[in-house]
């Protein structure tokens, strides 16, 4: 430790100085004082320590943040009076995996990856939670039973994928040419720890209205090989739609770009880019605000029909790691439909709670009751994302995968050949199914043709 600066006071060199015995006393005394302080404190702060506290991790920061503590996390905190500890971080999936390596997960934590819960699950990681949450709040394929029964997430937040972003008054003839450009599409692959993620959304949403939900869900559940003829179409129809391995320029541009801006271009003038193949969330950028952003089924866009025949769906879910009474308040607490309606109304996403519905006369805008609709409709079938639904060694190649290939699209069956070697591991685990109410229809099912 450091002293003043100069250093201590001494004596003068070569002498020496004996303290009194009133001196000595003194100080004793002083010493004895200091010492019943300093355990009055240590006492003190052990007693405001026992305040309850429970731990939690997620993805959102900025923005999504502060709307987050405001609306769900402040008014926890003051109903039970017990306070949040929240972490928030883009790079999420590997802060679990080194907390949970050292010893030390959080309380509860929220993943968009029900595959690597489900991992969790396997591992004795992760609590059930039927016991704090009525599964029949969000339904089975929402909060769905492992093989061993039991139930350990659930949705605090939904998105609707199979869209296609384009700005007000662009129509539907201007938006059928733009598709056949690949540079009128908004595309960026960057997403720190977690890029390529964007191209594998591309990949699962053209298969899945190419194919159909059965063929998804095979695949999805490591059924179907990456070498099928299905998923090998899927991938060459992206790489037409986009130009991978086309103009440099334009390619550059989509593995530079972080996905969050990859709509800028959009409010440019001329404009940049004109579609964007991209989840409900984004229409909270500023681009898509300010061009007043509408969206399409992307059926229309992807494989040239009519009506899509599911909708790829994503999820922020709720998982337990630590029973603390605080914990289960908090879990508790986000299950709630008061909870789930109050992040909801901040429009930072969509709950699927059955008690959370659409007001009559909402003044919301059409395109956010449409995507509410959509997301809730028990005649749609809904389909997890993909690659959350894979174990996460298979996600995270899938996604280094789509990097690779859009510059490289002569390396695809190189790729497909590892992701299937890959996949074959023992010991990974798979989802049980991954769409709701799909229709049991024959892996063979014709796709429907390109467009142009």
């Amino acid at each position: 430790m450091s002293g003043y600066p100069g250093g201590p006071a001494t004596a003068a060199p070569g002498t020496r100085t004996r303290p009194s015995r009133r001196l000595v006393r003194t100080v004793t005394v002083v010493a004895s004082c200091l010492a019943v302080l300093a355990a009055a404190v240590v006492v003190g702060v052990r007693a405001l320590g026992q305040e309850p506290t429970v731990t939690l991790l997620a993805n959102w920061t900025g923005d999504d943040e502060k709307d987050f503590r405001e609306a769900v996390l402040e008014p926890f905190e003051r109903k039970y009076h017990i306070r949040v500890d929240y972490q928030g971080s883009n790079a999420e999936s590997q802060v679990l995996g080194a907390d949970v390596e050292a010893g030390t997960p959080p309380d509860v934590v929220v993943l968009t990856g029900p595959g690597e819960l489900a991992d969790y699950a396997r591992q004795k990681h992760l609590l059930p939670l039927e016991d704090l949450v009525d599964p029949k709040d969000f339904g089975t394929s929402w909060a769905m039973p492992l093989a061993d029964g039991h139930v350990y997430w659930f949705p605090l937040k939904a998105d609707l994928k199979s869209i296609v972003w384009y700005p007000a008054g662009v129509g539907e003839e201007q938006r059928a040419r733009a598709a056949r450009q690949p540079a009128e599409w908004c595309v960026g692959m960057g997403s720190g720890a977690t890029s390529g993620w964007p191209g594998t959304d591309w990949i699962e949403d053209i298969l899945l209205q190419r194919y159909g939900p059965k063929v998804y869900g095979d695949w999805a559940r490591g059924r179907l090989p990456w070498r099928s003829q299905q998923v090998k179409a899927a991938w060459t129809a992206w790489r037409g739609l986009v130009g991978a391995g086309g103009d440099p320029a334009l390619v550059r541009r989509a593995l530079k770009t972080p996905y969050d801006a990859a709509s800028q271009p959009v409010t440019a003038r001329p404009r940049g880019c004109t579609l964007e193949h991209q989840a409900s969330f984004i229409r909270g950028q500023r681009a898509w605000q300010q061009a007043d952003g509408r969206y399409a089924p992307s059926a229309q866009l992807l494989a040239g029909t009519a009506a899509n025949q599911a909708w790829e769906v994503s999820g922020d879910l709720v998982a337990l790691l630590h029973a603390t009474p605080a914990a289960e308040k908090l879990i508790r607490h986000l299950a709630s439909a008061d909870a789930q309606r109050a992040w909801s109304a901040k429009e930072s996403g969509f709950s699927v709670h059955t008690d959370v519905r659409p007001a009559p006369g909402d003044a919301g805008p059409d395109w956010r009751r449409s995507l509410a609709r959509t997301l809730r409709d028990a005649r749609e079938t809904h389909c997890f994302d993909a690659s959350d639904a894979m174990p996460p060694a298979v996600r995270d190649a899938f996604a280094e995968a789509t990097i690779e290939f859009l510059a490289h699209p002569d390396h695809l069956d190189t790729l497909l050949r590892s992701l299937d070697t890959l996949s074959g591991t023992q010991g990974l685990t798979w989802l049980p199914s991954v769409c709701d109410g799909a229709p049991d229809q024959p892996s063979g099912l014709s796709p429907a043709p390109m467009p142009g």
